[in-house]
């Protein structure tokens, strides 16, 4: 899931609802939930139920962040999952054994988020012996077209700043 996506215009605050949505469609797709993946505006009517946000939040543009993903995770899905704090791209490097061993045992998608921006990590190749690790990010600040090699080339161009190692 990416900005503008569907034709809805979330381009510059919508990332973490597009990472959050990928997580819903990975469900989704190992046949874990029948559950449509919800509307921007159906996220925003989620957590004002839940009371995390005012009635004015729904239509709004604000962007959410990852406890917001996380407590729709749980509200939406019933699925627990974990905040895991990192201050610094090296910091989330360190954590290669432990993204590794997620990917291996639970395969979701990763919803990563920092100040303003957030991306999605679907997969991880980590090096036991030398602790390196490379990862596959989906950026949902990507604005162009549905043409897979243009997103492919695009991806090459825009690496995720703060992030060692993106890519495979």
């Amino acid at each position: 899931c990416h900005y503008m996506q569907d034709r809805f215009n979330d381009d510059g605050w919508g990332c973490m609802y597009r990472s959050y949505q990928t997580v819903v469609s990975w469900y989704r797709l190992q046949c874990y939930t029948s559950k449509p993946i919800p509307t921007h505006e159906e996220v925003q009517r989620m957590l004002v139920k839940m009371g995390d946000k005012k009635s004015s939040f729904v239509g709004s543009k604000q962007w959410i962040g990852a406890m917001e993903a996380q407590m729709l995770l749980d509200e939406y899905l019933g699925v627990s999952s974990k905040i895991m704090n990192v201050t610094s791209g090296q910091d989330l490097e360190d954590k290669g054994r432990e993204l590794a061993q997620h990917f291996d045992t639970q395969g979701t998608p990763i919803c990563i988020g920092g100040g303003v921006l957030a991306f999605t990590i679907l997969g991880v190749e980590y090096n036991a012996e030398s602790g390196g690790i490379k990862f596959l990010i989906l950026d949902p600040h990507y604005t162009g077209g549905e043409d897979l090699a243009t997103i492919q080339s695009q991806g090459k161009k825009n690496a995720c700043s703060g992030i060692p190692s993106v890519g495979w």
